[in-house]
């Protein structure tokens, strides 16, 4: 364990809280409370009980956010250069490696998972406000050839006030990727994070405001999807959302825009192909399988939940893989088990229902298949670490995205039978490829559809890295300064001399 988390972990594992966090929305530049007054319970997923509470936020609350964030637009955030707000993300980025231990240990009881992943979670989150603080005076147009008689430029404006609604699986990060870019390229935000997972994100806005952000400039509104998602999605004073969530839900978000002609970053739902071809590094391919499906217990948008595994190679890969999953731990995320708890009760029927239809459907299990009992899961929300064989690509396991600890394989025969199961999918996020034939591997880069694509390492890459989907997984992209652009406006200027 990380100097410092100690204490901290010793009073949340005695008291089952954590004193001090914060209970109300961010707006202004200060906390305040619900204009109705009213409050909701947060959950820790491995006790499967409440330790705090945080203010319900409803339309009223979204009102005045989106009031705050356009009049700081037009304050002394315009007038800002980009070099200083670069300097106050780069503060940020200091300020969150002072404090990355409260953070963590925040991030882990109030999401579930692992304090280990929670802190490789801060790493990237200040490496993300560092990337984007050196990237803000850095943002440029072009200049246009239009002959001696014309000069032609083009510049890159901030859109405006961006709304941001954050999931419960990634609280912080996926607050970051969005915020620090938007803020980098001189937008107001308006963040609703998670109704599971408030804290962390009303913690970086106070943390922000103290790197010298003006008031205003970020506000966090917390409450449900329907009562404060819903609104804000859907106001007029809203210039650009981005949204990570479920297809469903993103499609309601769709609608909502249209209405005012709202520009969108969606980030949807996966069922992301894991490639192990004949030829792999089995060693390497098994770590990065259990990686890719286990980390977070599997509730990740990009997890690779798809084995599609080379069938020379299939029953001692399976074999093993099976051996190492049928050893793991479970327990407090705080514990650094090996596995941690899902996210909700809601998510632990969602994932058993699917797990449960395929075993009385006849599919074979390598391992787990049920929700956990033992010790270390009295009253949290467990799933045991599953692999489940698909019967075709026609599966249900195949085809629907189950968001949590479960691998289903598919046994394929050589490269394009695999590629062919990789694109039999609506989703197209991500993939990865297991091969040391690199020309297999790039040619399977070449023709997936996917907006990322792993090559002998899941989850590959960092906040330089462009992320999104296409098809049923979303559109626009996040984080790389495809991310920044995504903020901004294009203007043209010609002037004939």
């Amino acid at each position: 364990m990380t100097l410092g988390h100690e204490p901290l972990v010793a009073e949340v594992l005695s008291t089952g809280t954590l004193k001090g966090l914060p209970q109300e929305h961010f707006i202004g530049g200060r906390y305040v409370p619900a204009h109705s007054g009213n409050t909701m319970e947060s959950f820790d997923p491995a006790r499967g009980r409440p330790f705090a509470s945080f203010a319900a936020g409803d339309a009223a609350d979204v009102d005045a956010a989106v009031a705050a964030a356009r009049k700081a637009l037009n304050g002394p955030w315009r007038q800002m250069g980009p070099a200083e707000r670069g300097r106050i993300l780069d503060r940020a980025a200091t300020l969150l490696r002072e404090r990355a231990a409260r953070f963590a240990v925040v991030e882990s009881l109030d999401s579930g998972k692992r304090l280990l992943e929670a802190e490789g979670d801060l790493r990237g989150v200040a490496r993300a406000f560092e990337y984007y603080a050196g990237a803000a005076d850095k943002l440029h147009g072009d200049s246009l050839p239009l002959g001696r008689n014309y000069v032609g430029f083009t510049t890159e404006e901030p859109i405006g006030v961006a709304a941001q609604v954050i999931p419960w699986n990634y609280p912080l990060s996926t607050a970051a990727r969005g915020i620090a870019p938007a803020l980098a390229a001189g937008c107001t935000v308006v963040a609703k994070p998670a109704e599971q997972t408030p804290f962390t994100a009303l913690m970086l806005a106070e943390l922000l405001h103290e790197a010298g952000l003006p008031e205003g400039v970020l506000n966090v509104v917390t409450g449900t999807g329907a009562q404060a998602g819903a609104p804000l999605v859907a106001h007029p004073g809203i210039d650009h959302i981005t949204f990570t969530g479920s297809v469903a839900t993103g499609t309601q978000v769709m609608r909502a825009a249209a209405e005012h002609v709202t520009r969108l970053v969606l980030e949807l739902g996966g069922k992301s192909p894991l490639v192990v071809l004949a030829d792999c590094d089995m060693d390497v391919a098994i770590n990065g399988v259990i990686e890719a499906i286990y980390e977070n217990a599997g509730q990740i948008c990009s997890a690779g939940s798809r084995l599609i595994l080379d069938r020379s190679i299939a029953v001692a890969f399976l074999s093993r893989l099976a051996t190492r999953v049928k050893g793991f731990k479970i327990g407090h995320g705080l514990t650094n088990p090996d596995l941690g708890p899902v996210n909700s009760a809601r998510q632990l029927e969602i994932i058993d229902s699917h797990v449960q239809r395929a075993i009385a459907s006849g599919n074979r299990v390598y391992a787990g298949g049920s929700i956990a009992k033992s010790e270390a899961a009295d009253g949290g929300w467990f799933y045991e670490p599953t692999i489940i064989e698909a019967q075709g690509a026609s599966d249900p396991l195949a085809q629907q995205e189950i968001f949590g600890p479960v691998l289903t394989v598919q046994i394929v025969d050589g490269p394009e039978e695999a590629l062919n199961a990789a694109n039999a999918t609506p989703y197209a996020l991500v993939a990865g490829i297991y091969s040391t034939n690199i020309t297999d591997a790039l040619r399977f880069a070449r023709d997936v559809d996917a907006g990322q694509v792993f090559i002998n390492e899941w989850f590959a890459g960092g906040i330089e890295v462009p992320f999104g989907g296409n098809r049923k997984s979303g559109f626009g992209r996040e984080k790389g300064m495809a991310g920044l652009r995504s903020y901004c406006k294009l203007k043209s200027v010609v002037a004939r001399i």
